[in-house]
């Protein structure tokens, strides 16, 4: 196991109208990608902002490349990380100098702020938007900036907030495929905060649940989903969440009622009211109605799709929204668009009763 790149021993954090982190315990290994998932108001940006070293905890204990931040480190300990917020705010001025901004302030020579900052520009895929004003950039553009600025420290520990909310499907993917190449390429270590359950299942290592300011479970990504636990369930607003009628057949298969005249076929005797889950990672896309030994083939025609990284997230109508997902080498070859007929084939084992 990675060796971890920042600590928290029981921090607390306590405002004076609430708690915000509740004896938080919690590491960040070398290298990898940690999210933080978890509702609106659960603790995450207040977490981001203690291990910044820009707040310090009410209580508790936090670490940095094994030494302990301290009122009198501080100052210090602040350059080893960078925290990029959600709402970005640009300087005035070009989008070279926002870039640079950071790099003057630590006194770094002018052919090396250069050479940084062209190549960040190029990794968040504005290369020839250096002259460009800032503040006329969209929301997205001002977020790739943001995002640049912090790549230009070259810090070891990058912290974002919420770095995809509200962007558009182009720019999110963008500033996604951004954090997996830095992770990947440089090895630097990223604590991504985020509710958004797609973004959860495809882009950390691991990922710390968080809510009322408590981290519960902590996992890797199809151990935190695939328990489906309370505390997940409490707040996620998971794909493929439907509420059904359910009743046992003869031959002891459930069949759920999701309405839209869509029935599925489930394992494990349940009766009356339930709520079910199929992960888009269960579910096969095919332009015809396969063979196999699937008890679950639903016919429905796409009405959405967004591609992230190698991956193309398809919503598909089939009298009820199913999301799933295929790669960009599958889309391409099953000729996949939108208002293309395709079967949904799963197993009575993947429906999952929560």
């Amino acid at each position: 196991m990675n060796a971890p790149v920042a600590v928290l021993r029981n921090v607390s954090k306590v405002f004076p109208e609430r708690k915000a982190l509740d004896s938080v315990s919690l590491e960040v290994l070398q290298g990898e990608v940690l999210a933080l998932l978890g509702p609106n108001g659960s603790g995450k940006t207040t977490l981001l902002r203690v291990l910044a070293s820009i707040l310090r905890p009410t209580s508790g204990d936090v670490f940095f490349g094994g030494v302990r931040v301290t009122n009198g480190n501080v100052e210090r300990m602040r350059l080893l990380s960078s925290l990029v917020f959600q709402r970005t705010v640009m300087f005035g001025g070009s989008v070279y100098d926002n870039v640079a901004y950071g790099l003057r302030v630590r006194g770094v020579t002018r052919s090396q702020i250069g050479d940084r900052v062209a190549r960040v520009l190029k990794l968040v895929r504005l290369e020839g938007f250096e002259r460009r004003s800032a503040r006329k950039l969209s929301g997205g553009e001002q977020q790739r900036v943001a995002l640049a600025r912090a790549l230009s420290l070259g810090t070891g520990l990058l912290l974002l907030d919420e770095p995809t909310a509200n962007l558009d499907p182009q720019n999110a993917a963008i500033i996604e495929d951004v954090i997996a190449t830095v992770n990947r390429e440089l090895k630097t270590a990223v604590v991504l905060a985020t509710h958004n359950m797609f973004q959860a299942r495809s882009l950390p290592h691991r990922i710390a649940l968080i809510s009322d300011g408590r981290v519960g479970e902590v996992g890797l990504p199809g151990e935190v989903f695939g328990r489906l636990s309370k505390a997940l369930a409490s707040f996620a607003v998971l794909d493929n969440t439907f509420s059904g009628v359910a009743r046992v057949r003869d031959d002891g298969v459930t069949v759920v009622d999701i309405g839209g005249d869509v029935r599925l076929e489930a394992v494990g005797q349940r009766a009356g009211e339930v709520r079910v889950l199929i992960s888009p990672t269960d579910v096969i896309v095919s332009k015809s109605a396969i063979l196999s030994s699937a008890r679950n083939v639903l016919r429905g025609r796409v009405v959405e799709l967004r591609e992230v990284g190698g991956l193309v997230r398809l919503r598909v109508d089939v009298g009820r929204l199913f999301v799933v997902q295929v790669t960009r080498g599958s889309f391409v070859s099953l000729g996949l668009g939108l208002g293309s007929v395709v079967f949904l084939v799963f197993k009575a084992s993947s429906v999952q009763f929560l």
